[in-house]
């Protein structure tokens, strides 16, 4: 049996040095408190990192100060809107939208010829080469460019695309709206 004393039994004896340097760098008591729980709480899960025999007192300020300037980095990027009017202003295009075209989309490369199918996957979806794909499919270049270009013709025919068509997931409707509720609103003062 060792002779050595746990230090984290020693953790207690530094708290009241902790929580003043804390509070000469948050200069608010509540601030100071949590910034020495969260301090405390990080040391205790990484004591396996602290070496035994050196200045306990000097890791724990360290771990203090690292999360001082942490949270003051992280500080500087959120928005403070205790009024909700920045959230106000967000909005997000409905998430059913990729779904219903997605289930489109799957149901006519369903009805592709096989061949089709395959080639449309080797070089539309895995970003092989038309070389690769010929290569995978054992047929020449040119067969693998026919059959890519007839799959994607096929696909726009059975999906009813037309030439001028963009090819937004969102229909103009539900973007007018998605696209208002992210202008400013006019306050009345």
């Amino acid at each position: 049996m060792t002779n050595e004393q746990d230090p984290r039994d020693e953790i207690v004896t530094h708290l009241p040095a902790m929580r003043a340097f804390a509070m000469s760098l948050t200069r608010n008591n509540a601030a100071a408190d949590d910034l020495v729980q969260d301090a405390i709480v990080k040391a205790w899960k990484n004591f396996d990192k602290f070496t035994q025999g050196t200045n306990l007192r000097a890791w724990l300020f360290t771990i203090l100060r690292n999360t001082f300037y942490s949270s003051r980095r992280k500080s500087k990027r959120e928005v403070a809107d205790v009024d909700g009017i920045w959230a106000e202003t967000l909005s997000e295009k409905p998430q059913h939208d990729g779904r219903l075209a997605l289930g489109d989309f799957e149901k006519a490369f369903a009805q592709l010829p096989d061949e089709q199918r395959e080639a449309l996957i080797l070089v539309g979806a895995s970003g092989f080469s038309y070389e690769e794909a010929a290569e995978t499919c054992e047929v020449a270049v040119g067969t693998v460019k026919s059959r890519v270009n007839r799959g994607r013709a096929k696909l726009v025919e059975l999906m009813g695309i037309e030439d001028d068509e963009p090819l937004e997931l969102t229909d103009s409707a539900t973007f007018a709206v998605v696209a208002a509720s992210a202008q400013p609103r006019k306050t009345i003062a």
